[in-house]
């Protein structure tokens, strides 16, 4: 009997570490934003105090506008200071200086480049 419930026990602490380290990903598109700003004042406040910055906003989904400097079919630079990866290439061109508004997730700043950095990006509107 003590055989028994030691193998019960064993498949359910096997079960919760399975789900525990394979979680569902997150699907930013669907996600409500934490934050929406422009393209200038996010980079203005990690410049500033980058520390600080991070724990506000990293791994945050937030929405921001700015106007496209660059642009590649899986990625679009803002203002020249927010990249953003997008989660699927672009089905239309988007022209340089158009105002967008892009929904993403932060994931750093990079110092070298001064820019904040976003990933699984989607456009709003342009």
């Amino acid at each position: 009997m003590k055989k028994w419930i030691a193998f019960i026990m064993l498949i359910l602490i096997a079960l919760i570490g399975y789900n525990y380290i394979y979680q569902n990903h997150r699907d930013i598109s669907t996600e409500v934003p934490k934050y929406s700003l422009n393209a200038d004042s996010i980079k203005d406040e990690f410049a500033s105090n980058s520390a600080e910055s991070e724990k506000k906003y990293l791994n945050k989904t937030v929405t921001i506008t700015g106007y496209v400097s660059d642009t590649n079919d899986l990625e679009i630079t803002l203002n020249s200071v927010v990249f953003c990866q997008l989660s699927e290439p672009l089905k239309s061109s988007l022209k340089k200086n158009s105002n967008i508004k892009i929904k993403g997730r932060i994931i750093g700043y990079d110092d070298l480049l001064e820019q904040v950095k976003l990933d699984q990006c989607t456009i709003i509107k342009h």
